[in-house]
């Protein structure tokens, strides 16, 4: 497979038909039916359902298109980097984060470098850490920050300072709104909102029983709404939700208090561009 034949494909995907992305492409429908079909041929599988006027995706063709997704945004990479002045610092730098205060830490490190490097350019990506790491791990992302334990012998890390605190988020005419502080007691029976990769901090393996967790998400912004709609209390981190003023909302803080650090990781054993070197030598001083 090369990148050309995952572009072609990539465009029948988009257009729906052969006959669109050939049009698209400015190549012949014959020539460009031909190489799909050459392409299933060399990978063994379907990847189209072939209907009557658009064509839909097999399991195999869905894996494909992720695949040659990450395959073009990695040629993007490697060109962009390929390309840099070598007299000035420019570049693009991807972070990837869990929805955490601490992340203050790494927005004032990029407006440090963009302002003395304008041609600086960082991309930001929310996600929970399984989504972070499958992206790390492909080489689409530069850094993960992240809140659970890693393989040290993949990654190099950096822990921030900023710690997070736990509460609960819920509506202000809840019944526990009426307490300052929550306890996992207060919890048992009510229905919880939690993050995907949270579970595992919260409570150990004799609280879980008595907890009625009734939905999961990966962003706390999705999940306020669910909570402002009635569907439960959520579990989270302080500072993300703005409980001010006229909110419908409001945050208890956990007790005892939990609280934890959130990790910059990137992968051992890479090449970093220029940009990304300088990144991570601002955080190692503003450490220091």
């Amino acid at each position: 497979m090369d990148i050309r034949l995952m572009q072609y494909y990539l465009a029948v995907v988009r257009e729906g038909t052969i006959s669109a992305a050939a049009e698209a492409l400015h190549v012949s429908q014959p020539a460009l039916s031909r190489q799909m079909k050459d392409l299933e041929e060399e990978l063994g599988v379907t990847l189209f359902h072939r209907g009557s006027r658009r064509i839909t995706l097999t399991e195999e063709g869905m894996i494909l298109r992720k695949r040659a997704e990450e395959m073009l945004r990695l040629l993007q990479l490697t060109e962009a980097e390929l390309t840099q002045a070598r007299d000035t610092i420019t570049g693009e730098i991807h972070i990837g984060a869990g929805e955490s205060h601490a992340f203050h830490f790494l927005s004032r490190a990029a407006g440090q470098l963009m302002q003395a490097h304008p041609g600086v350019r960082v991309h930001v990506v929310s996600g929970d850490t399984a989504d972070l790491m499958d992206q790390l791990g492909n080489g689409l992302l530069d850094f993960a920050l992240i809140f659970s334990d890693f393989d040290r012998s993949l990654y190099h890390s950096l822990v921030l300072p900023q710690e997070d605190r736990f509460g609960v988020l819920m509506r202000r005419d809840s019944e526990l709104a009426e307490k300052e502080v929550i306890t996992m007691d207060d919890l048992i029976g009510k229905p919880l909102l939690i993050s995907r990769a949270a579970d595992g901090q919260l409570w150990n393996g004799d609280e879980t029983q008595h907890m009625n967790v009734v939905g999961t998400y990966n962003l706390i912004y999705n999940a306020s709404l669910m909570v402002e709609d009635g569907l439960g209390y959520a579990l989270c981190f302080d500072k993300l939700i703005n409980v001010s003023g006229d909110s419908a909302l409001c945050f208890r803080p956990l007790i005892p208090e939990l609280r934890v650090q959130g990790t910059l990781i990137w992968k051992r054993y890479q090449v970093l561009s220029p940009a990304v070197r300088l990144f991570v030598s601002l955080i190692r001083e503003s450490l220091l």
